[in-house]
């Protein structure tokens, strides 16, 4: 018994130490954070299979709610229980959350951000590198058959031809499905693509029906970030498309430079890109207001996870279920590198940054070098390289 409590207490001490080293230096967005817990946990630590972390990729591509944050919460799960769920995913959103409250005490007092371009131009060539290399990695796992690549090609695909995420994950489960099992998955195949048959427009129109009075409350604004969290699939992209929609056009809580603000804080802060509900929240209220829009942002989350962690790994034993998940999978991953190429194209921008990303990608794969701190060396490299231009 006294064995068995020390374990767990160790168990939660490394997730713990790990989600908030995370929390605290994952820039780049969802997909580069995806990459820096699939080099810890899977590479480094072994606390899980390749298999298994994109069993939970496709979970949590399958829920509504930000998906870094949930693969943090899966992890935590599946390495310390109940318990280890909460403390991951509390410990990855907390130092975020403080920073951004941060950042939004100085935007009040000055009436602008923080210059952070110059480390930026450093850290974004090692972002593309940290998710190439988790790309390289996971796809030797998932790229299992002809038909898994054929199901990827076509996920990119759809994907740069602007079809729904959602719709891309699921259409490529069951087309792999249906190449398995082809005679007994046909009227299944049928009724799923009825029920998916939503355009974006309809599904903004469901998300954004009957979120709130437009009288602002605390109460108000945890509902709304609350429902927000609830029924949000997507990048933080999809979620200034919301935000905009009722904060901006329709309650007139916020104007359109302070959303953007706020977009542009959750996107160059480490952590959940969905931080930006804090931002606004610490705009409209303060400290509370920022404490109360994170908790109803997240709080989502923790509840999906909960709910499905725990019958991911028997779906898996179905050769039904197994053959969509190794669909949804190679989908996952295809999203992932439409990401990648556009990270790319914006980030490396010149020799410098190209020689970063070439020499970061070899670190990550050939030496093994821990993600977060070549992060930190790119942030020092770009503020070096910058500041010797001025010379």
């Amino acid at each position: 018994m006294i064995a068995d409590r020390q374990r767990g207490s160790s168990e939660l001490k490394e997730i713990a130490i790990l989600f908030l080293k995370l929390g605290t230096t994952a820039f780049g967005g969802p997909a580069a954070h995806i990459a820096m817990m699939q080099d810890e946990v899977v590479r480094r630590r072994q606390w899980l299979t390749q298999e298994e972390f994109l069993d939970m990729l496709s979970a949590t591509n399958f829920i509504p709610g930000p998906n870094s944050t949930e693969m943090a919460i899966h992890i935590g799960y599946k390495k310390g229980g109940m318990r280890g769920l909460v403390l991951a995913g509390v410990l990855f959103i907390l130092p975020a959350a403080l920073i951004v409250s941060f950042i939004a005490e100085v935007y009040l007092r000055f009436g602008k951000l923080p210059s952070v371009s110059n480390a930026f131009y450093g850290i974004k060539p090692v972002i593309v590198a940290v998710v190439f290399q988790a790309l390289f990695v996971l796809g030797k796992a998932a790229l299992k058959n002809r038909t898994l690549y054929a199901v990827f090609v076509l996920a990119i695909a759809a994907s740069v031809f602007g079809l729904n995420e959602l719709l891309v994950l699921v259409f490529s489960g069951l087309l792999t499905l249906l190449i398995r099992r082809p005679m007994k998955s046909g009227p299944l195949l049928l009724g799923v693509a009825s029920i998916f048959a939503l355009t974006p427009r309809k599904a903004l129109a469901f998300v954004t029906l009957g979120i709130g009075a437009s009288k602002f409350s605390l109460f108000s604004l945890f509902a709304f970030f609350m429902k927000v969290g609830s029924v949000l699939f997507g990048s933080g992209y999809v979620l200034l498309a919301f935000l905009r929609t009722d904060l901006v056009e329709k309650y007139k809580w916020l104007t359109d430079a302070q959303l953007l603000d706020a977009t542009a804080v959750g996107q160059f802060t480490p952590g959940p890109v969905f931080t930006t509900a804090t931002f606004i929240g610490y705009l409209l209220a303060g400290p509370m207001g920022a404490t109360v829009a994170t908790v109803g942002i997240f709080l989502p989350a923790f509840v999906f996870v909960a709910i499905s962690a725990p019958y991911i790994y028997k779906l898996r034993s179905s050769s039904w279920i197994g053959a969509i998940l190794d669909g949804v999978n190679v989908a996952s991953l295809a999203l992932m590198a439409v990401v990648t190429w556009n990270l790319g194209r914006s980030a490396i921008v010149d020799p410098i940054t190209t020689v970063i990303a070439i020499i970061s990608t070899l670190l990550l794969i050939k030496f093994r070098m821990n993600s977060a701190w070549l992060v930190l060396s790119g942030a020092i490299a770009g503020i070096l390289l910058k500041c010797a231009q001025w010379f």
